[in-house]
């Protein structure tokens, strides 16, 4: 690590900067061109399971013109220790949706439900686990299950993978007019974006860091609350301070399905 004098190192951060308002600027362009993308109709009568019962793809708009929709990795029949390390980071850090409904957006996550069996009680029990998943969390969004339509609403798209998709509602038409997945549902985090301003970044071992950096870190599970992580089954790293607050992780899960909980890195 190089030490220089505070004129050295503003000249330094003043290259760096000029290239950061570029990306800006290049971001700014990238947004308007996707405001001007072509839109795809979908059947707004395409079912849901919500709180109360089933619900269509229209009512989750509650009423707001556009609806952001988080597509959760939920892995039935396991317990809270064993569910997407990946959707829990992405989704733990949505919280005041206050200023989205401001501008007539709603939010909310469409669990998928991945692996579950064909019938109406598999897909309900696995839609009140992921709800007691989110009571567990302390989460307040709006949450349902996708599973009765996940194969319509993911239309030639990899189900079982975390994305988000836009929608606009207009009257009782709905229109899909944005998706993206994997890195692309970093929109919803902050603390990514705030690591990468930090001198050893995001610590992950991918990262383009100087020799000597620390990279031994993850965003996804960890064996006990502290912030080192071992690999290891482990828990999502946010569960912890759930636990230590003393909250309940039991979903009222039973059994187990055949086949292994899905991780997402």
């Amino acid at each position: 690590m190089e030490i220089v004098d505070r004129a050295a190192f503003q000249t330094e951060l003043d290259v760096l900067r000029a290239r950061e308002k570029a990306h800006t600027r290049e971001g700014d362009a990238i947004a308007a061109a996707r405001r001007r993308l072509p839109v795809v109709e979908v059947d707004a009568t395409l079912g849901l399971l919500g709180p109360d019962g089933p619900v269509t793809l229209l009512d989750t708009f509650e009423g707001r013109r556009q609806l952001i929709a988080y597509y959760f990795m939920w892995n039935p029949g396991r317990p809270a220790s064993e569910q997407c390390e990946g959707c829990t980071f992405y989704t733990n850090q949505v919280a005041e949706l206050a200023n989205l409904h401001s501008r007539d957006i709603t939010y909310a996550v469409f669990s998928q439900g991945r692996n579950v069996s064909t019938g109406p009680a598999d897909a309900q029990e696995s839609y009140d686990a992921s709800l007691r998943y989110r009571g567990f969390m302390d989460w307040h969004m709006p949450w349902y299950s996708a599973q009765p339509s996940l194969g319509t609403l993911l239309v030639g798209r990899e189900a079982g993978l975390f994305h988000l998709v836009c929608y606009l509602r207009d009257g009782d038409r709905v229109f899909e007019t944005y998706w993206t997945k994997r890195r692309g549902v970093e929109a919803m985090d902050y603390s990514y974006a705030l690591m990468d301003l930090t001198v050893f970044g995001r610590q992950e071992p991918w990262e383009d860091s100087p020799d000597g950096r620390p990279q031994d870190r993850t965003n996804v599970r960890t064996d006990t609350g502290a912030p080192a992580w071992t690999p290891g089954p482990g828990r999502p790293i946010a569960q912890w301070p759930r636990l230590a607050a003393g909250r309940s992780d039991d979903l009222g899960i039973t059994t187990a399905p055949d086949q292994p909980p899905h991780q997402c890195h």
